[in-house]
């Protein structure tokens, strides 16, 4: 293994937002890229949210995406523990440390208190900031707090002086704050839970994290977990910020943005494959030195590098995720898309849940035929209806216009006679006699194979029709013939 170690580090409190995935994959490729270990982490320290229910979601969805870590929780490791609310007592060790050291302190205002400060600075012109009340605070002051019941936090002393702070980012450059936009910002809550910017510091620390690739929304927590960082006399880990995904519309990917879902559970749930995704993601803020799009996982891990990286916004394009989509699921194996169609197809009433081979040979035909068509597996059950039940007109007025033309009763009547006769339903041998039917009628190929397929399949378009004749067999396909002779 190379020094490079990477995390991924989210909060169980709900499904896994498909931005967070992105972070996961990037850290998980920079690591496969080079030798490096990747590690999970979850931080649930939000005790009101925080489940284990959703810490299984995350396990979940990294595992359909093929995203396996090396350390962290479930896989074990010598950094543990890896979930946040097992490692308070850490926490307490360092939080001590700032305060006997007076770079920390405790601090009893009241949220009222603090909403005046708040009030104060706005009637001022200034910014809304702690005004460092309880910056120091004698023990008989703290003591007689503490007897009014008073439950404190810890904040930072920031230092006297301005300072600027430098976040040396991988992605962005050197990005420079100053220490006055920030105030002596809380590091452990009342409760005594640490606070993210805190936790997040001596977890990367101890975990002997070497590169914080996040989204670009944490940078502006970065220079407090530097000013931490140099507090205790820690080295910084390297830092790179992944510029934010869009929706279709340029605002920020909310629950609905356009037609793309917010989830990553809404894509496994409508039949996206995981590589599919994982290729589409990875080219959401990376860009190879090539114009190629479609790339195998080993492919991407061989190409990908933190210098194509791109500082611009993605923008979630469904439409071309889509499109890779049905790449994939045309180039997968055949029996691989019949298991994800089932499912579907079996909540449609189109499959019993036991079928024999002989079904699930007829179900397989099915799916060959139209997989090409589909976007996700999810749709496949838009486009199998005309093998089941009774055949239904998409327009039963078209049918009848249809059906009523000059020279129609002839070629469905010739077809219903030659099918009839046939001994071989299998697709060759039906287009050889669909060809030698119209080779023979005094009629051309749109007023033949039209109100053929209409009578066939209710519909104007789809599957090559001497598939779905092959299929349905000769008995239906007589009597949808019959039904539309039915209405001349």
């Amino acid at each position: 293994m190379s020094d490079i170690r990477v995390r991924f580090a989210p909060s169980p409190t709900g499904q896994i937002h498909i931005g967070n995935i992105r972070t996961a994959l990037f850290n998980w490729l920079y690591a496969r890229k080079n030798n490096g270990t990747f590690i999970l982490r979850i931080e649930d320290t939000d005790q009101t949210r925080s489940t284990a229910e959703f810490e299984d979601v995350i396990h979940r969805e990294m595992e359909w995406l093929g995203l396996d870590w090396d350390e962290g929780v479930k896989a074990g490791g010598d950094y543990g523990p890896y979930r946040q609310s097992e490692r308070l007592e850490i926490y307490e060790e360092y939080v001590e440390k700032l305060i006997e050291e007076d770079k920390a302190y405790y601090c009893y205002c009241t949220t009222e208190e603090l909403d005046a400060m708040r009030e104060e600075a706005k009637t001022k012109g200034e910014a809304p900031k702690y005004n460092g009340k309880c910056r120091g605070l004698c023990e008989e002051k703290r003591e007689r707090l503490e007897d009014e019941g008073r439950e404190p936090v810890v904040r930072f002393k920031l230092p006297e002086e301005e300072e600027q702070i430098v976040v040396d980012d991988v992605i962005y450059g050197d990005v420079e704050f100053s220490s006055t936009v920030l105030d002596d910002f809380v590091i452990v809550k009342s409760d005594g839970i640490p606070t993210y910017n805190f936790a997040v510091v001596i977890d990367d620390h101890l975990m002997d994290i070497s590169h914080v690739i996040r989204g670009e929304d944490h940078l502006s927590n970065t220079p407090k977990q530097i000013l931490i960082y140099k507090a205790l006399g820690l080295k910084s880990p390297k830092f790179a910020h992944l510029s934010m995904i869009l929706g279709e519309d340029k605002s920020k990917l909310s629950k609905r943005s356009g037609e793309a879902y917010v989830y990553v559970s809404q894509y496994r749930k409508q039949g996206y494959l995981p590589d599919a995704l994982i290729n589409f993601l990875s080219l959401l803020g990376w860009s190879p030195k090539n114009d190629e799009e479609i790339f195998t996982v080993d492919e991407i891990i061989n190409k990908f590098s933190m210098d194509r990286v791109t500082k611009s916004s993605a923008v979630f394009d469904v439409e071309k995720l889509n499109w890779m989509n049905g790449h994939y699921i045309k180039e997968a194996e055949l029996e691989d898309i019949v298991e994800l169609a089932l499912p579907y197809l079996q909540e449609a009433g189109y499959a019993d849940k036991e079928l024999s081979q002989e079904e699930y040979e007829i179900i397989k035909d099915i799916v060959d035929l139209v997989r090409d068509s589909l976007d996700y597996v999810a749709q496949i059950v838009d486009y199998v209806d005309i093998f089941f039940g009774e055949l239904k007109y998409e327009d039963q007025e078209e049918a009848v216009d249809c059906f009523q033309e000059e020279g129609v009763e002839l070629v469905l009547k010739t077809l219903k006679e030659r099918l009839g006769d046939l001994e071989d339903y299998d697709p060759d041998s039906i287009l050889e006699e669909l060809r030698a039917i119209l080779k023979n009628l005094p009629v051309g190929g749109r007023l033949f194979y039209h109100p053929s397929r209409y009578a066939i399949t209710g519909k104007g378009s789809g599957p090559e029709l001497y598939h779905v004749i092959a299929i349905l067999g000769k008995e239906e396909t007589l009597k949808r013939l019959d039904k539309a002779l039915d209405l001349i």
